[in-house]
């Protein structure tokens, strides 16, 4: 069965295809960055070109599937089928194997240079280790799987609706990133790591903070741990906190070229992985300087590989401790002749409901341009029941608007 599809010169075909190729097809077609149709154009055209018929695809349980395709090439593959003693279906089949079968999966592209990117704002409750942990999922999910993303995403309308985040039409399904990625448990109270199911370091091993102040005990990525979930595969890993680092700042105080702390600890690590994510304390001290020190600009590292990424609220206070968290960087800036990227603005806990102190300050952040927000996250629910299910978010609610947001977020920053 056809039918003229409107203003253009393909047919819209209805045949059959079992749920498990089409659903293989579409995530390689995205993959390839193609549309289905001419996934499916492609395989035909392959398929045609055989001198011989290929092995059968279990055809078992397929429903009703439709795709536009020119209407010669479809005229001439139902010609084919019948002389080649196979079902339409069967041939379709066939055809769509063929085109999975030479497109692989591509390689996720790897930085030349590992991105170190610093989540801090010295005021403390604005949610610094919900956006590190939520950003670095998003950079995780799976390469070969289709996720929903924001990929469109208008701040100002935030400020005329406050529904406007829940537009289907502003959603689009997209591979995940497939990155491999470190998330580092930099504050002593262990959020993170109590966040993602896993316990603190114990005071009386190894540490970050003893690899930081030159009394290691053993090799850093024995600290390591996977985040358990098979949404991300084995992509994931954590250097859970140890309540050790209340005390960082006083033993930094005496280690040689103590804001270089933190990348010679975690030197030994980065080649593993792809991203290295650093949530940081609510302080202005001098674990913060290593912090800030370990995201510059590197020797032949392109601007905005790392960098920091200040996450703010939607209201007065935020905008005090922003100014002294600024003020703090640009002091290193200057006085140690290096570059630290600006990697943007992410506004959370944003509910528009809260009215004109709300709107108002997010159009104030709007304002400062640079750095410009690169995200806009909503006060909902899901963040706390996978904070009390002890779940990655994006694990326990991949679909929620906090995780869309997240991976519009991941997105952003990785332009």
């Amino acid at each position: 069965m056809t039918s003229p599809e409107t203003g253009g010169d393909r047919l819209k075909v209805v045949t059959k295809l079992t749920s498990s190729l089409r659903q293989e097809l579409k995530v390689r077609a995205a993959l390839h960055g193609l549309d289905m149709q001419y996934a499916v154009e492609a395989g035909i055209i392959a398929w045609r070109g055989l001198g011989s018929n290929l092995p059968p695809v279990d055809t078992t349980g397929s429903e009703t599937y439709s795709t536009f395709l020119p209407e010669e090439l479809w005229n001439g593959f139902r010609s084919d089928v019948r002389t080649r003693g196979v079902s339409l279906t069967q041939g379709l089949s066939q055809a769509i194997t063929l085109w999975l079968d030479t497109n692989p999966v591509p390689e996720v592209k790897r930085p030349a240079i590992v991105r170190r990117i610093v989540v801090c704002n010295q005021k403390g409750g604005v949610g610094k280790t919900a956006i590190t942990a939520g950003l670095g999922e998003a950079l995780a999910e799976d390469p070969a799987a289709l996720v929903p993303v924001r990929v469109s995403k208008h701040f100002a309308a935030l400020l005329e609706d406050e529904d406007s985040t829940n537009d289907p039409l502003a959603l689009e399904d997209l591979p995940g990133l497939g990155q491999r990625v470190l998330l580092v448990d930099f504050d002593p109270q262990g959020h993170l790591t109590k966040q993602l199911g896993h316990e603190p370091l114990a005071m009386d091993g190894d540490s970050l903070t003893n690899h930081m102040a030159g009394d290691a005990k053993g090799e850093l990525s024995d600290l390591i741990v996977a985040v358990g979930e098979n949404h991300f595969g084995d992509r994931l890993h954590l250097l859970p906190a140890c309540t050790d680092a209340f005390l960082l700042d006083v033993r930094l105080a005496s280690v040689r070229a103590r804001e270089s702390a933190l990348e010679r600890a975690l030197r030994a690590v980065e080649a593993d992985y792809d991203v290295i994510l650093i949530d940081c304390p609510p302080s202005l001290g001098l674990s913060m300087d290593a912090a800030s020190y370990y995201g510059r600009r590197r020797d032949n590292e392109a601007a905005g590989n790392s960098g920091v990424l200040i996450v703010v609220q939607a209201e007065d206070s935020s905008a005090d401790a922003y100014g002294l968290l600024t003020s703090q960087i640009e002091d290193m800036r200057g006085d140690l002749a290096i570059d630290i990227d600006y990697l943007g603005l992410v506004v959370n806990h944003y509910d528009a409901r809260r009215g004109y102190i709300a709107t108002s300050s997010l159009q104030s952040w709007m304002d400062i341009k640079d750095p410009r927000i690169v995200g806009v996250i909503g006060d909902l629910k899901e963040q706390k029941e996978a904070v009390r299910a002890k779940r990655p978010l994006l694990a326990y609610a991949p679909r929620c608007e906090q995780s869309v947001a997240l991976r519009a977020l991941a997105r952003e920053i990785s332009k």
